[in-house]
């Protein structure tokens, strides 16, 4: 049988041979089995060396199935985790992503600073700031993936945790009243980061705010575009405000960090220390686009193996792109692809918003909602957008005061009919 492709170095992944798993890749399946009584029950694993047929046969893992089986299926004796829990030895976080349904997800002590560690190592652009001090400052969603995300309102000293500073005490900035923003930028100045990192929205707005008050913060050299899907537009605002180098990684609360990059480079790639991913054909007619397919690495706590994330990634020469969820990517009549990407490349070059999204609303009917200081040529942009479309579309173009985000916090580029 034909082994599965994978978007690892096939040096780290490891050779093949007689129609058996890498050893890594085994090494890895039998670990996981071993850790988690989820696996066994759902498909027994004989002890013979593994075969791609009997890989292929495990069957993938959603986040439905978390969900509806609940954390605690992952352990053999919950009670030693909640021990665990009183001991500092484990942690948890609460995610919804587009499921729309909390997940539980336990991490072990120190697994997410460790894996947030090999993804700076596996970039040319954060490695600088491995193994040594340094500043950073988060705005994104507080739910968001870090276990040190606040839950409370403290006071700005008691928010600085090793170098890191978490602006914001509520979610959507756009809800933000001015005296909020007053608050995030004074912080911003007092600490003086290198890096920043956030959601591309809350980002893009804090841009906005600091470019109203006049503030500059030059000590920043990395930008970090995590939690959320990015456009072009975030990032043009982002660099006029704070220019340094734009990162982006990916990864969710309940996988750890997967893949990183240069911001709108298509060169992505994957981080290999944190996991193994499978590269699943999705379309016939899109023979490099990919479903993807997560095995974590060296995880003792809800390792998660042949995952499916609903995420969609381009394969190019320099590496590869993150298209965004498979619901938040339309289809053409004719089967062809549209996503974010395209939107952007679609915009007119002289328009300038500090977010937007392109809302199906019929079968030929699309809302372009924007957020920007002054209006657009809305007919430019129509047109634009419909031709991108295609098949008869129309858009009407509106300019807001705020995009309000979907109800598990995320923001979407995107949104075609459900299907």
């Amino acid at each position: 049988m034909t082994a599965p492709v994978f978007a690892n170095d096939p040096a780290v992944l490891g050779a093949a041979t007689n129609g058996h798993l890498p050893a890594p890749l085994e090494q890895e399946v039998r670990k996981i089995y071993a850790r988690s009584p989820l696996y066994g029950q759902r498909f027994p694993l004989h002890n013979d060396p593994l075969q791609w047929s009997c890989y292929r046969e495990i069957p993938a893992l959603s986040k439905k199935e978390i969900v509806e089986r609940g954390h605690q299926a992952f352990f053999a004796d919950y009670a030693a985790i909640e021990r665990g829990f009183a001991a500092k030895k484990f942690e948890y976080e609460h995610t919804g992503g587009t499921t729309q349904a909390p997940m539980t997800v336990v991490m072990e002590d120190g697994w997410w600073n460790a894996q947030t560690e090999r993804a700076y190592l596996a970039s040319p652009i954060l490695r600088q700031f491995t193994g040594r001090k340094y500043r950073k400052c988060v705005l994104a969603p507080v739910g968001c993936s870090s276990n040190l995300c606040p839950y409370e309102d403290h006071p700005f000293p008691h928010r600085y945790f090793d170098g890191v500073v978490y602006l914001n005490l509520s979610s959507d900035p756009f809800s933000f009243p001015e005296a909020e923003w007053d608050r995030i930028v004074l912080e911003l100045q007092a600490t003086q980061p290198e890096v920043i990192e956030g959601e591309p929205v809350y980002l893009s707005l804090l841009a906005r705010a600091a470019k109203k008050r006049g503030v500059k913060v030059p000590s920043v050299k990395a930008v970090i575009l995590t939690y959320g899907k990015a456009s072009t537009q975030h990032g043009a605002r982002i660099n006029e405000v704070f220019p340094a180098a734009q990162v982006d990684l990916y990864g969710s609360t309940e996988a750890g960090y997967l893949f990183v990059g240069e911001a709108f480079k298509d060169n992505s790639r994957v981080i290999d220390a944190n996991a193994f991913i499978e590269l699943v054909p999705w379309r016939a007619a899109l023979q490099e686009v990919f479903q993807i397919y997560v095995t974590t690495r060296d995880r003792e706590a809800m390792p998660l193996l042949r995952y499916h994330t609903g995420d969609i990634v381009q394969k190019f020469p320099t590496g590869f792109r993150l298209l965004g969820r498979e619901g938040n990517l339309y289809f053409r009549p004719d089967g062809s692809l549209v996503s974010p990407t395209d939107i952007d490349a679609a915009l007119p070059a002289d328009f300038a918003c500090w977010h937007y999204s392109l809302v199906q609303t019929g079968e030929t009917r699309w809302d372009f909602h924007y957020v920007a200081d002054a209006g657009a040529d809305h007919a430019q942009l129509e047109a634009a957008l419909a031709s991108l479309i295609g098949g008869g579309a129309r858009v009407a173009a509106f300019r807001k005061k705020f995009i309000a985000p979907a109800a598990s916090g995320k923001f979407a580029l995107l949104k075609p009919l459900a299907k």
